[in-house]
């Protein structure tokens, strides 16, 4: 297998998905040694069943707005490998959504699903839907019209979503009612449901939890304490929100965060009391970041991200393609020592290259993000067997979790002079599982 040769085949095939080519060109470019230590794989043609998700299903959703107006979005799910357990993956409601942003989260979360060691296949989905500035009740409807549609296609055995951008507590909540509803069964069909009806303890904080737990791990492999350390975070919603919290508990200090709008810096450090108000904007005002920067009379700026600013890590929390080259050679000659990514992809190949030439520890999403879908798993254990698990417990083996993932890492992405490549690392560890898996299973 030629990594090259395979990404142009794809991008001959899919010639408007840049975000899906970039991700596999990514995966593709790290694996190709290991791939062909196995000349089986490529006799059963594996690269490409590998790359091209199993279905991809799209519908329309018809909804009614609170003027009368009936409104129509795009849904969408990629179930793209199952060999390893049920798809899992989330649903995203974000303008932005796309069939080749969605095949790259589906690409990306069947390796991420793969590290965690949990039976989990690899899916996403969601709509051009944005709940942003509707009400409770036009969400409501929208999600029931979603899951009208979704719902012939997932099963607590056949494919688990969750949430991603745009979809909470409030949106899964109102879909697993629509999908009781309507299947007259009360299963485990949604992960990030509520404490009342089957949630997991730790769950919304597990993708911010294990994003900071992957960090230390990184950290000590140079004998570098993270308490103390200044952290540049992007984004406010639940990953960077749990992100800040557990860097405050490790004696951490965030001083920026950020929405679509902009960024604010705050040199003091966002504390215990501003974090608090920051969930309280952003969870149940649902407003916007400046006005923490009008509050607290810091530094906001419009229209930017917080990549420019001077501290010792940087952990991008919002989306893809955030931090590009020129915000990697700003972060490298502020001095920060690393990089741990809360979101998906959010790092552009350029700045990854910029970050692993200057040595900087720096770890793709699919790996210092995989505590969510982690919890997500457990959550689906605890559906199975009726049981409700404490937050310590939780808590335990998500670090557990996190701590495996790392050591697979530094086995599979050690190079001669020992820098560990996490990329690399990440790509193969996450891949041989899944390849072994198919191969076993015949062509299918």
């Amino acid at each position: 297998m030629k990594a090259t040769e395979v990404v142009e085949k794809l991008e001959h095939r899919f010639p408007y998905e840049p975000e899906y080519i970039q991700a596999v060109s990514q995966v593709l470019a790290t694996i190709e040694d290991e791939y062909n230590r196995h000349p089986s794989f490529d006799r059963a043609n594996l690269i490409e069943r590998l790359c091209v998700p199993d279905r991809i299903i799209k519908f329309r959703v018809n909804w009614t707005d609170d003027k009368g107006n009936v409104q129509t979005n795009m849904g969408y799910r990629i179930q793209h490998n199952n060999a390893i357990g049920p798809y899992k993956g989330g649903l995203r409601f974000h303008s932005s959504v796309n069939e080749s942003i969605l095949k790259f989260l589906a690409f990306e979360q069947t390796f991420k699903n793969s590290l965690t060691t949990l039976p989990m296949g690899g899916a996403k989905g969601g709509s051009d839907f944005s709940p942003r500035g509707r009400s409770n009740a036009e969400v409501m409807r929208f999600c029931q019209a979603f899951m009208g549609e979704l719902w012939h296609y997932i099963g607590p055995d056949c494919d688990v979503p969750a949430g991603d951008i745009g979809v909470g507590g409030r949106e899964v909540g109102y879909m697993f009612g629509q999908y009781k509803k309507l299947t007259h069964q009360f299963t485990g069909i949604l992960t990030g449901k509520g404490q009342t009806f089957g949630g997991s303890l730790i769950r919304p904080e597990a993708t911010g939890y294990g994003n900071v737990y992957f960090l230390q791990n990184m950290l000590r492999t140079r004998s570098v304490d993270l308490k103390g350390k200044t952290v540049l975070v992007s984004g406010s919603g639940n990953v960077a929100q749990y992100t800040m919290e557990k860097l405050l508990q490790l004696g951490a200090k965030p001083v920026t965060c950020s929405d679509s709008d902009g960024y604010i810096y705050d040199p003091d450090g966002i504390d215990e009391e501003k974090l608090a108000f920051i969930m309280e904007l952003k969870n149940v005002d649902r407003g916007r970041i400046r006005e923490y920067a009008e509050k607290y009379d810091v530094k906001y700026v419009a229209g930017a991200k917080p990549w420019l600013e001077k501290a010792d890590i940087a952990t991008p929390c919002a989306t893809q393609n955030e931090i590009n080259g020129e915000a990697a050679v700003a972060l490298v000659r502020n001095g920060v020592i690393a990089v741990s990514e809360g979101a998906n992809m959010p790092s552009t190949p350029e700045a990854v290259k910029i970050f692993q030439e200057a040595k900087v520890l720096y770890c793709p999403g699919k790996a210092s993000n995989a505590g969510g879908v982690a919890v997500s798993g457990l959550e689906m254990t605890q559906n199975s067997e009726r049981l409700k698990w404490s937050c310590e417990e939780v808590d335990r083996k998500l670090h557990q979790i996190m701590d495996d993932i790392h050591a697979n890492c530094v086995k599979y992405g050690t190079e001669a002079d020992g820098y560990i490549n996490y990329v690399k690392g990440a790509n193969v560890a996450g891949f041989i599982k899944v390849a072994k898996a198919m191969m076993a299973q015949g062509i299918v």
